[in-house]
């Protein structure tokens, strides 16, 4: 199984993509149910919590890979296969293996694996469980029903007659052992249950819509308080980590921060650099004096001490710059009051409304950073990592925002009230296509509109494990990769250029970046039937054994299956939507060249530079440069018609239609690469003639190299030595005719030369002395001197040491007798008239040597009477 036909060969007739007996049994709903048309659009929209039917409305995964493990959501079931085995025996029987959960009894709308792959989440329309699953090749030993254990979640909010419907559920990755499940309802309650833990009651709850008032008469839009998605934030050295955004059906965006888990593994590297970055926040706000600073101040002090409680959580052996490890930390309790709720998020510039609609609901949201694979721990010190938003909505807009104002933490308090709203920097607006394709349409059967069935569309983001890039959006229609690496090359180069001046730079790459590049990979809307069979499940195997490719499922439990291409970063081929390798080679050709087209000007004499034919990098043309190899058109996913059942084909106008629209872009696909080969030929055709100009040159090169180290090597050396020669004799001709001049110019010393040699004589008598042993020399005397000093020098400092004792006795003393003072004050009498003394020999002394001294030191005021 190399490639995607084999996959699909494989996986088309598994018995574990079989339709539930809720739909193909006698007392099924049929094949209908699963489609999404004018006819079934009511049971899309309407929320029944006694009728929970296989109808794929809402948030749908019902498909997750485990290692080399299939697990498939049908109904109330869930079936696991294993794809590993399967890949190696391909003779065997195809079969799976139903994994019994008495406590699972309703219909399963998504499953969600934990961090460490042992948990899965089931979710319905209103209820939750965990099941655990069984352990590796344990599998193998159980025939076809394999009993594992399973746990409702919160029955009392999730599972009684009044339960709110479940928005989303998503374990968080640094829950402790990967067992902090958060289910969001639409109410706006985000609950945390740790599996671990207590499996009824949430260790914690973020409200994200605040209680109505039971007097007020606001008139509020009844879409802008029901959750619509949620996602956790990231980062590094931020607050990001400890975010939880949320969005409203309204387009509303919120946040809370901070958050973290009620038993939360941490990595240490983490915490030290959230100390760091609250910690530069504060010297910053120190040296600025606004009108802000107090409000500021207060939100930083409460800021740092969250983070010091954290720290104080580690080991001693944690400490910065030790290796990172996760611990075990807990929310800190030393602040009292509750993160408050941010938002709503203000979109600059405001997103624009798709041509031909009015605004569809929010559906979904998702938070990715980008940066380079390997600069998880290496290269922190960088630029920090870019953060991105995207928006989903009904009509098929995608709105992709920069988080250029991270989140910080804050409390309600009345010194952090603030009328400022977050940010985000929309960048731009992104079209599905969904109501330009329905508008093609013709509606034959029915008066209504087929934009009608945007309202049971629900599109879903998922994240490509691999390439962090790449995100899929699957909906009622199909699927489509959006690919961002453009536009993150485009403004990662410009954030990073040092010489930028200003924001002009700035601007200028993002206007010149071509955006998101978007791709329709999976299509499952029939143009005749006018019905749709939505997407319940996309998975991509992030195994070793297994090949990088996407698996999509449909809600008819049709399976597709599509390769994928690993791309390096140093890839030349990449996207056309932004700054590639390539053109950061251009930009480096074409100044070398002006730099040597500046050289060959300044200096006409010298040899000419070598001039490359090759002016400009090779681009391949964006027909050959596919996104993670994905097919140019999408595979069709049709629902099956009645004419298939029959072994009929029936030929419609819509049919031929879309036939003819297929054959135009198939045609104009093949120009394009047409039009690729011939400018690829003709590249290749001028890099041989590049290459052997060069090879030519290089010889030439080589051939003046052997020359001058083969027979011109000794004429030359010869050369060399003549000339040293004749420099010696250039350097003492100079010299004589440079003594010449002078005696021509002064032959004799003026008046003041003389002068100035006597002065200097006389000064070096009276220093050194007329005679060897002259004692009136300033030499003499001023050996004379040190030999002195040097023979009093002991007496001072015995002198000075017993003046030092006497101190201390005194001060170990605090007050002495009439006869003790009398005798000190006859010792001190005794020293001072000693120092008198030796103070007038060296007064004489000084005087016969004609040296002037300073006043002696002044008696301290103790010793004054």
């Amino acid at each position: 199984m190399d490639n995607d036909e084999a996959w699909n060969a494989f996986l088309q007739d598994h018995p574990i993509f079989s339709l539930p007996k809720s739909v193909s049994g006698p007392t099924g709903k049929g094949n209908l149910s699963l489609e999404l048309s004018l006819n079934t659009l009511p049971r899309f929209t309407d929320i029944n919590p006694n009728d929970d039917g296989p109808t794929p409305s809402g948030r749908r995964q019902s498909m997750v890979i485990k290692d080399a493990d299939l697990l498939v959501a049908s109904g109330n079931e869930i079936r696991i296969a294993s794809l590993g085995d399967s890949k190696l025996q391909k003779d065997s029987p195809k079969s799976y293996k139903v994994l019994h959960t008495p406590n699972v009894s309703f219909e399963i709308h998504t499953i969600a694996l934990n961090p460490n792959s042992k948990l899965l989440a089931v979710v319905g329309a209103f209820q939750v469980a965990v099941i655990v699953l069984p352990r590796p090749g344990f599998m193998k030993l159980v025939p076809e029903t394999i009993d594992c254990k399973s746990i409702q979640v919160g029955q009392y909010y999730h599972a009684s007659s009044s339960a709110t419907p479940i928005a989303k559920v998503e374990w968080h990755p640094w829950g402790e052992g990967g067992t902090t499940l958060l289910v969001m309802t639409t109410d706006g309650k985000l609950r945390e249950y740790d599996i671990a833990v207590d499996t009824e009651e949430p260790q914690q709850v973020l409200s994200f819509v605040p209680e109505r008032k039971s007097k007020s008469f606001v008139a509020e839009d009844l879409s802008e308080r029901e959750v619509a998605s949620f996602t956790l934030g990231k980062g590094h050295a931020d607050w990001g980590p400890l975010s939880v955004y949320a969005l409203m059906r309204s387009g509303d965006i919120y946040s809370i921060c901070p958050y973290m888990p009620k038993n939360a593994s941490i990595p240490s590297s983490y915490i030290h650099a959230l100390e760091c970055f609250v910690h530069a926040k504060q010297e910053f706000l120190a040296q600025s004096e606004t009108d802000t600073t107090n409000s500021l101040s207060n939100l930083y002090e409460y800021q740092h001490k969250y983070v010091t409680s954290l720290i104080k959580q580690l080991p001693s052996g944690a400490a910065f710059p030790s290796t990172s490890q996760s611990f075990l930390l807990h929310p800190p309790n030393t602040i009292k009051t509750s993160p408050i709720r941010q938002g709503p998020f203000l979109l600059q510039p405001s997103p624009r409304n798709l041509d031909g609609s009015e605004g569809g609901d929010a559906t979904d949201i998702v938070y990715l950073t980008f940066g380079t694979s390997s600069d998880e721990e290496d290269d922190e010190g960088e630029t920090e990592r870019l953060g991105v938003v995207l928006v989903a909505y009904r009509d098929g807009k995608v709105d992709v925002c920069l988080d250029v104002e991270k989140v910080e933490a804050k409390w309600e308090h009345r010194y952090h009230k603030s009328n400022d709203l977050p940010m985000l920097a929309v960048y731009e607006t992104i079209d599905l296509g969904f109501i330009r394709n329905l508008n093609k349409v013709s509606s034959t059967s029915s008066d209504s509109s087929l934009l009608d069935l945007l309202e049971g569309n629900h599109p879903v983001f998922l994240r490509d494990p691999i390439q962090d890039e790449t995100v899929y959006v699957y909906h009622a229609f199909g699927v489509h990769a959006l690919q961002l690496g453009g536009v993150l090359q485009a403004l990662g180069a410009a954030l990073r250029d040092d010489d930028n001046e200003g924001e002009e730079e700035l601007t200028k790459a993002v206007e010149e970046s071509e955006g998101t590049t978007v791709l329709s990979i999976v299509s499952t809307f029939s143009v005749e039937r006018q019905c749709s069979n939505p997407i319940v499940g996309v998975a991509i195997p992030n195994d070793v054994y297994l090949t990088y490719s996407i698996f999509i499922l449909t809600s008819a439990m049709r399976v597709v299956c599509l390769p994928l291409s690993l791309r390096s970063e140093l890839d030349t081929a990449d996207e056309s939507a932004g700054l590639s390798v390539s053109q950061n080679r251009g930009r480096l050709g074409r100044s070398l060249n002006q730099s040597l087209g500046k050289s060959v000007a300044a200096n006409p004499d010298d040899p000419s530079a070598y001039v490359s034919l090759l002016t400009e990098p090779f681009e391949p043309a964006p027909v050959l440069t596919r996104i993670a190899g994905l097919p140019s058109n999408p595979r069709l996913a049709l629902p099956p018609s009645p004419a298939d059942a029959k072994g009929e084909f029936r030929l419609t106008p819509d049919t031929l239609r879309y036939l003819g629209t297929t054959f135009e872009r198939f045609m104009a696909q093949i120009r394009e690469v047409q039009l690729a080969y011939s400018a690829a030929k003709r590249r290749a055709e001028l890099q041989r003639q590049e290459f052997k100009r060069q090879q030519d040159t290089c010889q030439q090169m080589l051939d003046m190299i052997d020359n001058l180290t083969g027979s011109r090597q000794p004429s030359t050396k010869g050369k060399l030595v003549a000339l040293n020669e004749a420099q010696k004799r250039l350097l003492q001709r100079e010299e004589r005719i440079l003594q010449s001049l002078t005696k021509q110019a002064s032959p004799e010393l003026s008046e003041h030369e003389t002068k100035w040699f006597q002065e200097l004589k006389r000064m070096k008598a009276e220093v050194t002395g007329s005679t060897r042993y002259d004692e009136n020399s300033l030499q003499s005397r001023a050996t004379l001197l040190r030999r002195e000093l040097d023979r009093l020098m002991p007496s001072l400092k015995d002198l000075h040491e017993k003046e030092e004792r006497l101190k201390k006795r005194l001060a170990e003393k605090q007050s002495i007798g009439l006869s003790q003072a009398f005798e000190y004050g006859e010792r001190s009498s005794a020293e001072r008239s000693k120092i008198t003394r030796l103070e007038k020999e060296v007064l004489k002394l000084a005087d016969k040597l004609e040296v002037t001294l300073g006043r002696p030191p002044a008696p301290p005021d103790n010793d004054k009477s």
